[in-house]
This record gives structure tokens, sequence and C-alpha cells, in this order.
């Protein structure tokens, strides 16, 4: 009997979606706000400001982020960290293969939309984020 990969593709999609969508609605939530801050697989250092209002990013009281990161990776690397990488406290991961990171700076303002970021920073190394159920929650900066 042969398997076809396109099955085998589907059967792992079937997998991770009904992983996603068996977590708490708390933990659902707190992972969609991260993928929004900080997911960015096609962000690169020019693109701060206009991802950053597009996104409509502001720190929990509302005013613009001093610093906001992204990491330029598809959502099944970087969920990967909360599974496969380095404890460091309970509830804490340190991923064990490099990540590009582009690293945005308030430049000025301090709400939305007025926020302006200066040119972003492009980094490669190791990223820590902060997991719920599996899934990363905070990216630790």
């Amino acid at each position: 009997m042969e398997i076809h990969q396109s099955t085998v593709i589907l059967l792992l999609l079937l997998c991770v979606s009904s992983y996603t969508h068996a977590q708490p609605a708390h933990t659902m939530r707190r992972y969609q706000n991260f993928l929004n801050h900080h997911r960015g697989p096609y962000v690169n250092v020019e693109m701060c400001t206009s991802e950053i209002r597009h996104r409509k990013i502001t720190d929990s009281a509302g005013y613009c982020k001093p610093v906001n990161s992204f990491i330029r990776a598809p959502d099944h690397l970087i969920t990967a960290v909360c599974r496969g990488g380095t404890r460091l406290y309970y509830n804490l991961f340190r991923s064990g293969t490099p990540f590009d990171v582009v690293t945005c700076r308030l430049k000025s303002g301090q709400t939305h939309p007025d926020c302006e970021y200066d040119r972003g920073r492009l980094s490669i190394g190791n990223i820590v984020l902060g997991c719920e159920h599996g899934l990363p929650v905070h990216y630790e900066s």
C-alpha cells in the first residue's frame, strides 16, 4: 500500500489544527495576540512603522510600544520552540536553533496611529518564548 505525500500532509495539518482548537479560549487569545505582535515571516527592517500601524500593535495600556520584535519564521517553527526548546523556567523556553528577528524601536508618537519607528535592526540568534499549553504567548526580549 502506497501513501501519497498529499495524504501525509493532510494528516499533519489535521493534527496541528485539532491541537490548537483544543486549547482553552484564554490561551488561544494570547496565542493570536502573540502572532499579531511577533510573527513576521516577511517583515524587513524598512517595514517597522507600516507593519506596526497595520497590525494596530500597542502596549497593554494602548500606547505605542517602545520596542517590538518580529520573528521571521512561520507559525509551526515558532510554536516548535515551546515543545522542543530548552526549558529555562517552568514556562520559558529557548530555541535550539537561531531565528532572524527584526527589532523596531519607537522614534516618536504616543498613541496609535501616530507611532513612528526607526529603521529596524535585523539580528540572528536563539529566541526565548513564554509558552502556555504548548503555544507561544510571550516574546522575551
